[in-house]
């Protein structure tokens, strides 16, 4: 069962893309922690997302699980609309469905190109239209990157950083389109996390943790503090820029 702690969020209503698991999952009970209530995706995980959901709602809170692929714009339109619709408006978006394609770059194919850049570009910027017809002054869209969008220190990285870096011209962009309607844009960068994608006891866990200066992962727990702050009172004058939860790998 989730506890629910300061309440700063108190009132508050948040969708969390990709909240079924990872660090997804972890913002979503974070978000629900602090007060809000919080609408979820899941793509291929109807449990995760339901067992995220129960836990949540046995703690007081309010939660959702919707069906909805990051790759499709049209579900990614209505699971926004819905959030707002079933929970009673918007006011946090965090886009954080992702995907991992790994391989140099004359092994790469088009279509893992096209799939890739819908996923982390095109489903960003459709949620964040559809969002804005729901969100009003005091909104929060905060956006999940990757420490490689600013350091890639090993071959086989090119797609998933060309698609990761593409959000910072983005939320720079929209912090300066939403400034003056009173909404923020801000991006977490994330390094090696330990998620189902990317394990801290998979092969290459050790040289992971080796670029790090703690020297070790972080826990989804560890990002989601971020991604909080910056949806709460605290993160009211953050905006078009990039925070970095990565444990010094780009020191």
């Amino acid at each position: 069962m989730e506890s629910r702690s300061s309440g700063v969020l108190e009132g508050k209503i948040a969708l969390v893309t990709g909240g079924s698991k990872g660090i997804g999952a972890a913002t979503a009970r974070r978000l629900a922690a602090e007060g809000a209530a919080v609408a979820l995706t899941y793509r291929d995980s109807p449990e995760r997302a339901a067992e995220v959901v129960r836990g949540i709602q046995e703690a007081g809170g309010r939660a959702l699980a919707l069906s909805a692929d990051a790759a499709d714009p049209r579900a990614v339109t209505e699971a926004v609309d819905r959030a707002a619709g079933e929970l009673g408006g918007l006011d946090v978006l965090v886009n954080n469905a992702g995907m991992f394609v790994f391989g140099e770059i004359d092994e790469l194919t088009l279509e893992q190109y096209e799939t890739t850049m819908a996923v982390h570009v095109r489903a960003v910027f459709v949620a964040v239209q559809a969002a804005l017809r729901h969100m009003g002054p005091g909104g929060r869209i905060i956006s999940v990157g990757s420490s490689l969008a600013e350091r890639v220190p090993d071959p086989g990285n090119s797609l998933y950083s060309m698609s990761k870096s593409a959000l910072v011209g983005f939320t720079k962009g929209i912090a300066r389109d939403l400034g003056p309607r009173g909404i923020t844009a801000a991006l977490v960068h994330p390094g090696s996390t330990d998620t189902e994608m990317n394990p801290a006891d998979g092969p290459g866990a050790d040289a992971e943790r080796a670029l790090t200066a703690l020297g070790r992962y972080a826990t989804p727990e560890d990002i989601a503090a971020t991604i909080a702050h910056l949806a709460g009172p605290a993160g009211a004058y953050i905006t078009g820029t990039s925070v970095t939860v990565d444990g010094g790998v780009t020191a």
